[in-house]
């Protein structure tokens, strides 16, 4: 065979595989369509009928009022949700992956800072992680590690390069607190015990902390204005404050000049003061809201956070001064809670999940927040909408629309007719894979 021939074929094999690669690459995302029997689009007061929604790849490319004689694409993988209810994928804009409910009998919140090796509190997160995307909530905004350090970050990148299932992440590392602010506590004073926060003391410290976080990939700040709490001589629900109005200033100016945003841990009085003096963009919890309060969170656009159903469970026995300061929590913050949703503050879906244990159902807040005081409706957008605002992921997440990331769920019923339904969400997809379908048949 002529020698130049010889040269040639490997030249031609290896342009072959390029063009192959090429090809590859380049060809068209696979293309699916959702028929919707009930749609809940995340914006809109009220829900359509017999929609269809057409995804190209991880997008929404399309949604259309469905009817009998509606062209599907040629091609296209179908999804039959015709007798179920779709809705966005659901976003929890306050949990703890690194946190299982601690359960006081088996070592509480301390044996896990003083016995769990890193990587096991790491795949114990994951199964959070997994059971989160399970329940319909496709993003998360994780509000620390609890000692863990950035055990967080490894977890999103482990879920964006596909090695194990879960929801988007937005983490928040290792959160801030100060000397006295945080556990481990009552351990002799000369031992040396692990924090479950970052802790630092002065506005110089505080920039510093907030500039390593961010460094190591924190896409929140996270800080706590209030530590403990207890029922005051006069019956009011008291907290003690942690950081001055100067540190959180130091660590708001730093945060916001990387362009990210600071959650505030805050329970009440001088603590919930200084995070709104110290312009944190949400207050987490939010327990006791004074009017005057309410007003500034409007004014200066802060978000609240209110986790209600965790603050139900565990109470201490009602004659003791933990279980007063309990039901003094709960009671103050239904208040709280209504004063802030009538006022017109902006409230996102938060659940502190990790405090509750990852087996309950994560969607129990819904029903919390109906009762008082929100519509069906303005519950499932305060975890659609409402929180991808939060997250400043509008029209990216938690709608469904054109331009959104395909992130999908849909469960039996009517949820305006019973929000409890979305305890047990029976479809899930996420950037156009579905993870779980337990509706309707694929074609």
């Amino acid at each position: 065979m002529n020698r130049s021939i010889l040269l040639l074929i490997p030249l031609l094999s290896f342009l072959g595989l390029i063009s192959a690669g090429w090809a590859q690459k380049n060809a068209p995302a696979a293309l699916t369509v959702i028929r919707a029997g009930t749609l809940i689009d995340g914006v809109s007061g009220s829900a359509r009928h017999d929609v269809i929604i057409t995804i190209r790849g991880n997008l929404i490319t399309e949604v259309a009022d469905g009817g009998p004689t509606a062209n599907l694409p040629a091609g296209a993988t179908f999804i039959d949700l015709s007798h179920a209810t779709v809705l966005p994928g659901l976003i929890d804009a306050h949990t703890h992956i690194f946190l299982q409910g601690e359960v006081p009998a088996e070592g509480g919140y301390d044996i896990q800072l003083l016995k769990h090796p890193l990587a096991f509190r790491a795949a114990r997160a994951a199964v959070s992680a997994r059971r989160a995307l399970e329940q319909g909530f496709t993003t998360l905004r994780d509000m620390e590690t609890e000692g863990a350090g950035y055990g967080d970050v490894g977890i999103k990148q482990a879920i964006e390069g596909g090695y194990i299932p879960g929801p988007r992440l937005f983490v928040s590392t290792r959160a801030i607190s100060t000397t006295g602010g945080y556990p481990l506590e009552g351990y002799a004073p000369e031992i040396e015990v692990p924090k479950g926060v970052q802790i630092i003391d002065g506005p110089v410290q505080a920039r510093k902390a907030a500039r390593e976080q961010l460094d190591h990939g924190a896409d929140w700040i996270k800080v706590y204005m209030t530590h403990r709490s207890w029922v005051s001589k006069n019956g009011d629900l008291v907290s003690q404050p942690t950081l001055t109005v100067e540190e959180l200033r130091a660590i708001v100016d730093e945060t916001h000049g990387w362009g990210k945003k600071v959650a505030c841990h805050a329970y009440s009085g001088e603590g919930m003061q200084r995070a709104l003096d110290g312009g944190c963009d949400s207050i987490e919890h939010g327990l006791v809201l004074t009017d005057a309060q309410i007003t500034q969170m409007i004014r200066q656009g802060t978000w609240l956070c209110a986790t209600l159903s965790v603050y139900y469970g565990d109470w201490a026995p009602a004659d003791t001064p933990e279980g007063q300061r309990d039901r003094k929590r709960a009671s103050e913050h239904e208040v709280s809670f209504r004063k802030a949703l009538k006022a017109g503050v902006k409230i996102a879906f938060g659940t502190d999940i990790g405090g509750i244990p990852w087996t309950e159902p994560i969607a129990q807040e819904f029903p919390r927040m109906v009762e008082f005081g929100m519509t069906p409706i303005q519950a499932i957008q305060s975890a659609t909408s409402r929180a991808a605002e939060l997250l400043e992921m509008k029209g990216r997440v938690g709608v469904i629309a054109p331009g959104a990331y395909a992130d999908v769920v849909a469960v039996s019923g009517d949820p305006l007719a019973n929000i409890k339904i979305l305890e047990n969400v029976g479809f899930v997809m996420k950037d156009g894979k579905v993870f779980k379908n337990d509706l309707g048949p694929k074609r």
